[in-house]
Order: C-alpha cells, then structure tokens, then sequence
C-alpha cells in the first residue's frame, strides 16, 4: 500500500473540515435576531364570512358558446388518410362532393387544417370550424 504524503494528508483534513463545518453553516437561522417576532395570537375565523350565495348562483362550466356556422360553410362528409401525413376531408359544397387536403378551396373556404372529428376552414378573417355529421359537437 502506498504511503500518503504530508500534502495528502493536508486534503484530507481540509475535506474532513469541510464535510464537518458545511452542513450545520448552511443549516444555520438566517432570520435576524434583532427582527421583531409577531406575537403569537389564536387564529380566529373572519368577522363576516364571505357570501356564499354568490357562489352558489354562478355557473359551474362556461355556457357552450353559439357561433353557429356560416349557411355557405361547406359540409364535411368525412376525414380519410393519416393526420398530419396524407389525410383529405371529403366535403359537399355548391358544385358537389370533393376531396380537400389541408391548403385547397372549395367555394371560396379554404381547408386549414383537419382533426379527427372537424375540418377548420378560413375565409377572408372568418374562420368556421365544421364538424364531422353525428358527432357530438355538432353546431
């Protein structure tokens, strides 16, 4: 086994030190003693709760808002195809039944994207979000 020299020795000792002296340091209170302690008092209830009734009157969950689509929205038939891949959204418009991908336009909408139960179509700065036919969504 090899012998530890004297400057082995000495790291060592400073790490023994510091392992020693660290955790109690940081442990330490750092709160001032000269700062003034709150004197301890019972907890009391508010003098007057707040009113309840209040609450109680509010809806639970935001009314389901009524933007209704636009007559000249086209209608969406179906989604076929890989999301974000190589989906289409068959819709009826005006000029009948067509396949759209994500870009194209039928009757002035353009197709903005698709998910799996709606198409989002954006015309000028109106953008109408068309539900797939018996999905609960529908609007």
């Amino acid at each position: 086994m090899a012998r530890l020299s004297l400057r082995d020795h000495g790291l060592i000792a400073a790490a023994v030190l510091v392992a020693l002296v660290l955790p109690p340091w940081l442990l330490r209170d750092t709160r001032s003693s000269e700062a003034a302690v709150p004197a301890d008092r019972p907890l009391a209830a508010p003098a007057t709760p707040p009113p309840l009734r209040a609450a109680f009157a509010r809806t639970l969950f935001a009314p389901p808002t009524a933007d209704a689509l636009p007559g000249d929205a086209p209608v969406l038939l179906g989604v076929v195809g890989r999301l974000g891949r190589d989906a289409v959204a068959m819709v009826r418009g005006a000029e009948g039944t067509r396949t759209l991908s994500p870009g194209d336009s039928v009757d002035g909408w353009q197709l903005r994207s698709l998910a799996i139960d709606a198409a989002y179509f954006t015309r000028g700065g109106q953008t109408a979000r068309v539900p797939m036919p018996g999905s609960d969504d529908q609007r």
